[in-house]
């Protein structure tokens, strides 16, 4: 989209969740952490969002001290909170509660100078499902390759 600036993508997310709704939440960070962050010193895997006390809660995600800090710099692992309506945590908490659900994030971006983080709500997928996304990928790999080659002729 236009106005956005990716900065990471929790592409292990995606591999392991079936994401069944995506949200969009602002991110309370120190100033530190965002000059990490327009340097992309971030690390996504293993992230997950855990509502506790009306308050939705990052944990997991890791950015690291800004090079140039001072004795000020953050703290590379702590929990950082999200910025939602108290409606959104609501929903989000009944979805996690009633269907057994897990909160991830998805990715991190810049929107209007501004870091929004979007969440996804996500089931996780069987062993069985992966493998047969992974046959799937490869026989339309091969297919496309023997399309590629056929018209080379």
């Amino acid at each position: 989209m236009p106005g956005q600036a990716n900065i990471a993508t929790n592409r292990k997310a995606y591999h392991d969740f079936e994401i069944m709704e995506r949200h969009e939440a602002g991110i309370e960070l120190v100033g530190t952490e965002v000059k990490s962050l327009r340097l992309g010193q971030v690390s996504m895997t293993g992230a997950y969002v855990q509502i506790e006390k009306a308050q939705a809660l990052l944990s997991g995600m890791t950015i690291q001290p800004y090079s140039h800090g001072n004795r000020f710099n953050h703290e590379a692992g702590r929990q950082r909170r999200l910025l939602l309506h108290k409606r959104e945590i609501d929903k989000l908490r009944a979805d996690v509660e009633a269907a057994g659900h897990t909160l991830v994030p998805l990715r991190l971006y810049f929107r209007k100078r501004v870091v929004k983080v979007e969440i996804g709500v996500c089931r996780g997928k069987k062993l069985v499902d992966k493998r047969e996304r992974l046959k799937k990928k490869t026989s339309t790999r091969e297919a496309q390759r023997a399309i590629r080659s056929a018209t080379k002729r």
